[in-house]
């Protein structure tokens, strides 16, 4: 029988701990600069993956190891919104909200409905910039969903979600948020969260 190991992810589609081999792959295949490591035991993981991959040698996709340079992020803009979702099971039920990074204070929160997480992440974007648009403030807004952050850019929701009477609601807003973003100009910073270095973002569930 094999040996558990665990799988420390961190820069991927979500950076964490994971005991799988194909969790470890889903989170970094196909993900540009991913940097992860397996590790025979749980407690040398969470060290690993508390101290960054600063000096570690980690494989790169199938290129082989290669040594990460030392991780470095600027400081936290405190005066700023951190959107996050959750979905039990992709696609599933899904909730996301927004919240004052520097109190983790509530600011909005949508769902439960049915659909995934990249959606959940995109949507959120989108609310804080239509709020803080409405507002008139240049508000800074971070998200740790590279997806989620590529769909804002390219104002397109890439989303393989099936359209059906369980989602018709979701791809209203879908749709609504695309349109808006073609329509509408802004002046906030949308920045990559990165949690091997900050942590968990502070819109995060705490559910995993």
């Amino acid at each position: 029988m094999a040996k558990q190991k665990y799988y420390v992810v961190w820069n991927g589609r979500k950076p964490g701990i994971y005991t799988t081999w194909a969790e470890c792959e889903k989170q970094t295949k196909g993900f540009q600069g991913a940097a992860f490591k397996s590790f025979p035991t749980q407690s040398e993981a969470v060290q690993a993956y508390n101290q960054g991959a600063a000096s570690r040698s980690v494989s790169n996709g199938k290129s082989g190891a290669s040594a990460l340079k030392s991780s470095t992020a600027a400081p936290i803009d405190e005066n700023s919104i951190s959107v996050d979702a959750a979905c039990s099971g992709n696609p599933g039920m899904m909730e996301y909200q927004g919240v004052d990074t520097l109190t983790g204070e509530r600011i909005f929160h949508y769902g439960p409905v049915f659909g995934t997480n990249n959606i959940g992440e995109f949507l959120g974007i989108v609310h804080a910039l239509v709020m803080l648009k409405k507002l008139g403030k240049d508000t800074t807004i971070y998200s740790d969903s590279m997806t989620a952050l590529s769909w804002v850019r390219n104002k397109k929701a890439n989303t393989s979600l099936k359209r059906d009477h369980r989602t018709e609601e979701l791809w209203q807003m879908i749709e609504r948020a695309e349109a808006w973003l073609k329509a509408n100009t802004y002046k906030n910073k949308i920045i990559k969260w990165e949690t091997h270095i900050h942590g968990e973002i502070k819109a995060d569930f705490g559910r995993k």
